[in-house]
């Protein structure tokens, strides 16, 4: 029987040879461009997210700019990336609090940045990832199916999965691995109709195994 480690050392091979281009997807210059970004990817794809904050960063460009919204015109912007009320609120307080606390800058510590209006660890792990030092490994939709598709992860809870991942995976993957996983559950594991007959993993993948392979 192969153990965890044993899989996910198998799996990093597998994303470094098939996903090394991976990256962050969601359109953003700086720090506060991806803190807002993420915020509004909750429950929406980043295509979207991209067209919206287009119009959003040009608008508001710094958290001091966007901290002077007006509420309404704030949610309608954002409208189209659903839940816009709440985003637009947490957004809203979020550059109002970075403009008065950190002069308008970013705070690349996670426990300043949890204390953020809306903002976890996964978007933490997000800004952290791509401009600071990561402390985590982002657990979205994607990576949570996928880790427990393959079998390396037991855990249902995002913040328990993490810890489980963080177990398994180098320190300098954490980033990368994550946006390789996103980059993979969006192109062959599928939360609907998954590719299992031609991922390059369905050798070891619980999931291809326990529903007997390809028949």
């Amino acid at each position: 029987m192969m153990n965890k480690q044993q899989k996910a050392e198998i799996f990093l091979t597998f994303l470094n040879e098939k996903y090394s281009d991976a990256e962050c997807s969601l359109a953003h210059k700086n720090p506060f461009e991806l803190l807002i970004a993420t915020v509004l990817s909750a429950q929406c794809t980043d295509e979207r997210v991209n067209k919206v904050t287009s119009v959003l960063f040009d608008k508001y460009p710094d958290a001091e700019n966007m901290a002077e919204a007006g509420p309404e015109e704030l949610m309608d912007i954002v409208r189209p990336t659903g839940f816009y009320k709440n985003k637009a609120s947490n957004i809203l307080k979020i550059s109002k609090k970075i403009a008065e606390n950190y002069q308008g800058m970013i705070p690349l510590d996670m426990e300043k940045l949890t204390e953020l209006p809306g903002v976890g660890r996964k978007t933490a792990n997000v800004v952290l990832g791509n401009f600071g030092k990561a402390e985590g490994i982002v657990v979205d939709t994607h990576v949570k199916r996928v880790a427990a598709r393959i079998g390396i992860v037991n855990a249902r809870a995002p913040e328990k999965i993490e810890k489980e991942l963080m177990s398994l995976i180098p320190e300098d993957r954490w980033n990368k691995f994550g946006h390789q996983v996103i980059a993979f559950g969006r192109d062959i594991c599928r939360a609907r109709s998954p590719k299992c007959d031609e991922c390059g993993m369905n050798k070891v993948c619980a999931y291809f195994l326990n529903k007997g392979g390809s028949r």
